[in-house]
Formats: structure tokens, C-alpha cells, sequence
């Protein structure tokens, strides 16, 4: 892992929000025009959905509590759940998934992009995650969840509870132990849970909830210095020595690459959807 000067070597919040930013500028670019245009295009194997077509859908009282639902023209291939990460922290929302959202529905995706609970608990944050799925108003044969950073962790935890079919952890926080050893997010995992890390947690950290009943694939930026290579790639080890189906994409790039609709790591990620639908 690379890490920052200073504070121990550990990356913080600062240098993250000012990466973040800068990153969000860039990836909000592609994602504001030419949705109509492009979603016709790379369309195969429609699978029968029902429901609304889009919108915003609240799934609790709560102004954090809602989804942002936007299908394809036609039955969709299947459905992409997006989780955002940011360290499990208010200041990072859903404006980190929306950028892939067009990309998705150009390729005949249905996606439902959740927000949730941040900063009040570990609880509240888990349980958002899980209705947010459940509430899902549409119905398909294929449901990816698909998670960068903090979502990574949260939609390969979310697996285990039922409603995903596949699960894309985009340079995910899978091994909470680990993360909080390393200080990833300025001490996020402490935060986040409410204490260190502890055998009550296992329920919570997927790197101990292995085998997971749907397959994993873990894409990671080799130059990735908020959340370390070595996340992605001891899931994979455990999930495999497990039994489960797990498979480990190094990608070139830093954390934010993994998210970048224009790059070449988000086009393999389109790859690895689109052999879902067939």
C-alpha cells in the first residue's frame, strides 16, 4: 500500500474529499447528457421486468432513506443496485454512484442507486442497505449488486441476506479487521462500527462470512492507496478456500479508476455484466 506523509502514514479524510472532488468533477461529465441517445445501443438478452419505469422511491421516513430507480427503454438485461462508498461517512452521498448510471442504461441495465444512513451507526447504515434491496419495485431474473469502497463491503455483506444474484465489489473494504489495522478513512471502521473490531463482528465483515451462495467478483485499482490491493485480494482467498465463487480483478489504476465511467477498468466491469444476461 502507498501511503500519505505524515499521521502515522495513514490516509485520511482531507486527502480523500480533496481526491474525491476533484474525481466527482470529472466523473459527473459524462453522466449529464446523451442517456437517450445511448440507450438503444449494446442491448441483449431483455429479461421480463414490472414495475415503474423511474424516479426517486423512499423506502423509509428518513431523508437518507430512498432510491433512485432508471430502466432502459424495453425489458432490461437485469438489474444493477448501486451502492456508494465514502468510509460510511454523511459527507459522501449518492452524487459517487449516478456517474455510471447512463453507462448502465446504455447497456440495458434497470439500475436502483441507493442512498442510506451515514454516521449514526453501524446499525442504521446495515439495515438501510438491506431494505433498500428489498424494496426493490422492480422485478428481474438478474440482480448485480455492484459497491466501490465502503459499498463494496456493504453489498457483499447484503449478499448474504438474499436479493442479489451477483455481487461487483468495486476496490471494496472487505476485510474490516484489516482496514482498521491499516487506518483506512482516518480510523472509518472504528467510526463506523463504534468500537475496534472484534469476533462479535463477524456477522458484519464479509472476509468472515465467507462462502457467500452467489459469485463475488472484487475489481481493484493496482495503484489504489485509500483502500489497499490486499482487501480484494485475501477476500478472494478466503471465499475461494471457502468454496465459494470469487473472482479477483486487478485493474491499472487508483481507487477512483474502478468508477470512472470512461476507463478501461468500468468497460471490463461492463464485460463481466453483460456475460451475466445470457
Amino acid at each position: 500500500m502507498t501511503r500519505a506523509a505524515g499521521g502515522r502514514g495513514r490516509p485520511g479524510d482531507g486527502r480523500l474529499r480533496t481526491t474525491a472532488v476533484r474525481r466527482r468533477t470529472l466523473l459527473s461529465l459524462p453522466a449529464l447528457g446523451g442517456l437517450a441517445a445511448l440507450a438503444a445501443c449494446g442491448r441483449e438478452e431483455a429479461q421480463p421486468v414490472s414495475g415503474p419505469r423511474q424516479g426517486r422511491h423512499d423506502y423509509g421516513a428518513d431523508p437518507a432513506q430512498y432510491a433512485e430507480l432508471t430502466l432502459p427503454d424495453g425489458d432490461p438485461r437485469g438489474v444493477a443496485v448501486l451502492v456508494h462508498g465514502g468510509f460510511w461517512k454523511p459527507q459522501y452521498g449518492i452524487e459517487y454512484a449516478q456517474p455510471l448510471v447512463p453507462s448502465l442504461v446504455a447497456a440495458g441495465w434497470a439500475t436502483w442507486a441507493i442512498e442510506y444512513r451515514r454516521g449514526t451507526g453501524a446499525a442504521d447504515t446495515l439495515a438501510d442497505v438491506r431494505a433498500a434491496i428489498d424494496a426493490l419495485p422492480v422485478s428481474a431474473k438478474t440482480v448485480a449488486g455492484i459497491g466501490h469502497s465502503a459499498g463494496g463491503h456493504l453489498v457483499t455483506w447484503a449478499a448474504k441476506g438474499g436479493g442479489l444474484t451477483h455481487v461487483v465489489s468495486q476496490a471494496g473494504v472487505l476485510d474490516l479487521r484489516a482496514a482498521y489495522d491499516d487506518g483506512l478513512g482516518d480510523g472509518a471502521v472504528e467510526l463506523f462500527l463504534g468500537h475496534p473490531p472484534g469476533p462479535a463482528d463477524a456477522g458484519v465483515d464479509p472476509v468472515r462470512m465467507v462462502p457467500l451462495d452467489v459469485p463475488v467478483w472484487c475489481v481493484h485499482g493496482t495503484a489504489d492507496d485509500v483502500v489497499p490491493i490486499s482487501q480484494s485480494r485475501s477476500y478472494v482467498a478466503a471465499a475461494r478456500a471457502a468454496g465459494a465463487t470469487a473472482d479477483l480483478v486487478e485493474v491499472a489504476g487508483d481507487h477512483f479508476t474502478v468508477v470512472d465511467p470512461g476507463s478501461d477498468a468500468w468497460a471490463r466491469q461492463l464485460e463481466i455484466l453483460a456475460a451475466l444476461a445470457h
